[in-house]
């Protein structure tokens, strides 16, 4: 059996080679996580950082989550839609950052065969989920400010429990066949995986067989729900921006085209960049840019988030200037 260095890259040829000289292969049992070497020596900064915006995202989405949950007057469409996104961001950072921070705080930089697939789908399933919240979304938004007298009776219960549920569902179902066949697939080595978690395109790289169906059946389950979903956010935005330049009040539009602006920049800083990893065509893999870009939507959008969607909503601060009152007059009772 050839053995492989430890810390060295071996491209798909070499593994090919090997695999026509020796049928025998040992299958790997747990994969190197190895992104961001280049900034070991930092680890300790990285890992305050880190756990800083880990913190701040789980902070900020979850007073939005609960505010939403126990406060009777946000029990609207809207906010029931922010409340999914922000549980949606808790349970995204969480499938990256804790890894990533035991990685450079305690030197954890392995993780087991079956760990790692199952980090891959959940955080594919999280993503798609994401991408289709997202165009919900803007399609709620596009009622409420392009047909604001029929926004009751056309977004009703019913309508937007629906709307979720597929978002959920289509976003855990969409990329089940992609992780079932990156399972499938042999792995005898190497075993580092040159990026900060288990994603899909950086897994094919290690796997010795050709990948080209895998990489087609991704690609296209990638492009159906991003490219699709991405589409759909941009005409229900298009359609808002016609609305609001037909508002007379100045004030009233300069408001209105604020907050939309605010929350495409969002949308925009999430879509673009996942665009870039799962729909772009099959290049040369560069570590090092797929996980800078990779960062920015698993890392800094979810942190953002709150702060672009809710924190400067005025109906989320009375309702936590609410919350906060019945603490401090439940607190003066006692």
């Amino acid at each position: 059996m050839h053995l492989i260095p430890e810390c060295s890259w071996v491209n798909e040829d070499y593994l090919k080679s090997i695999a026509s000289s020796n049928a025998t292969f040992t299958q790997v049992t747990e994969f190197v996580i190895f992104g961001f070497q280049s900034l070991q020596n930092y680890h300790i900064l990285l890992s305050c950082v880190l756990l800083c915006i880990y913190l701040l995202t789980l902070s900020g989405n979850g007073n939005i989550f609960f505010l939403v949950i126990f406060d009777q007057h946000l029990h609207t469409p809207m906010y029931f839609f922010v409340c999914n996104l922000s549980f949606l961001d808790m349970s995204y950072t969480s499938v990256t950052i804790p890894k990533m921070l035991a990685k450079f705080l305690m030197n954890l930089d392995t993780i087991s065969y079956n760990a790692c697939f199952t980090q891959m789908y959940i955080f594919l399933s999280l993503g798609a989920t994401e991408c289709l919240l997202l165009a919900v979304m803007a399609y709620d938004r596009y009622i409420a400010i392009c047909s604001p007298l029929h926004y009751q009776t056309i977004m009703t219960r019913r309508l937007y429990l629906t709307l979720s549920a597929v978002a959920w569902s289509g976003g855990f179902a969409s990329p089940l066949t992609t992780a079932l066949l990156a399972l499938k697939l042999p792995y005898c080595g190497p075993n580092i995986i040159n990026h900060y978690y288990c994603d899909h395109p950086p897994l094919l790289q290690l796997a010795c067989a050709n990948t080209s169906f895998n990489v087609a059946v991704g690609s296209s389950m990638a492009a159906i729900v991003i490219l699709i979903s991405f589409i759909l956010v941009a005409l229900s935005y298009v359609k808002i921006i016609i609305a609001i330049l037909k508002i007379s009040s100045h004030a009233g539009r300069k408001k209105t085209f604020s907050t939309c602006a605010s929350h495409f920049a969002v949308v925009s800083l999430f879509f673009l960049p996942v665009i870039f990893m799962y729909v772009r065509p099959k290049a040369s893999y560069s570590s090092d840019v797929d996980s800078l870009v990779s960062f920015l939507y698993t890392v800094l959008t979810p942190m953002m988030n709150p702060f672009i969607y809710s924190l400067r909503n005025k109906d989320i601060k009375e309702a936590f200037q609410r919350k906060i009152s019945c603490k401090y007059a439940f607190s003066n009772t006692a």
